[in-house]
């Protein structure tokens, strides 16, 4: 396929803001997707990650494609590539996000590349989102989106070696409901997600495949808890996919003052890594 790289670049630097205002009822949503409490009052600190699930593109259902996604163009570049996935990111967090406050996003294109990879091209996004709440800067976020031909090896490929268990491990069942749940509080229409038919007849995947921002938000979740604090920066690549048809474990060792952590399932290889540091 010939990609016109030039033509893609012409969208770095285009700019779109999202604003919304976060409520009780969506930390609610989101803290009873990952099992866990803490007070909705207006004023208290909304949960890491919760910047995810607010603002997100709303396009038509009549203007979606075939995989759940809105249709190419607009604010990120019409890749001709058909499959899309969030390759990794990195977060500086400055300042909580607070329940009843407005959370504004500025999203910048910031580079668009192309790569030749083992199953054909590459072309990398790299998106970089401004996050105010209540006016006062929140966080940053490095969000790098990589299209391609078709699925890399999956975790079944003999070449890849076992993930170890980490000194920190939490198991997590991978249900369709969890992926269901997920999907609902992003607004993600993309099929892979929950729809196991579509998944598996059209994309070639052994199931329904496990959200990369979801596994990053367990990731910074199981790093607060250890340390007993939020991180101030976050950093995460994701190597290989996990699916409903196994579960999985969150990982986490010290590395000085930070901590290094991944997702695998059990006698896979690694599917996410990532690093915190405060």
């Amino acid at each position: 396929m010939d990609l016109d790289i030039d033509h893609l670049r012409g969208w770095i630097g285009r700019e779109e803001v999202q604003a919304e205002l976060l409520t009780g009822a969506l930390v609610q949503r989101f803290k009873a997707t990952f099992d866990r409490s803490s007070p909705i009052d207006d004023g208290a600190e909304a949960p890491l990650m919760i910047h995810l699930c607010l603002g997100q593109p709303a396009a038509p259902t009549a203007e979606l494609g075939p995989d759940g996604h809105p249709e190419r163009g607009g604010f990120l570049p019409p890749v001709p590539l058909p499959h899309r996935m969030w390759a990794g990111g990195a977060l500086e967090f400055h300042a909580p996000i607070r329940i009843g406050e407005a959370v504004r996003r500025r999203s910048v294109i910031e580079d668009v590349a192309l790569k030749e990879g083992r199953s054909g091209p590459l072309c990398f996004v790299t998106v970089t989102h401004h996050v105010e709440s209540g006016g006062r800067r929140a966080l940053t976020e490095r969000q790098d989106i990589v299209y391609r031909m078709a699925q890399a090896t999956t975790p079944e490929a003999p070449s890849a070696p076992a993930a170890p268990e980490g000194h920190h491990c939490r198991p997590i069942r991978s249900t369709p409901t969890l992926l269901f749940r997920y999907s609902a509080l992003t607004f993600n229409g993309h099929r892979i997600h929950y729809d196991g038919a579509y998944a598996r007849q059209e994309e070639g995947y052994p199931g329904l495949v496990v959200h990369g921002p979801m596994q990053a938000t367990m990731l910074v979740q199981l790093a607060q808890e250890i340390r007993g604090a939020p991180p101030a920066g976050f950093e995460f690549r994701s190597l290989s996919p996990l699916f409903d048809t196994h579960d999985f474990t969150l990982n986490a060792e010290d590395e000085g003052d930070a901590l290094r952590l991944w997702t695998a399932r059990d006698a896979g290889p690694l599917a996410m890594e990532a690093r915190a540091r405060w």
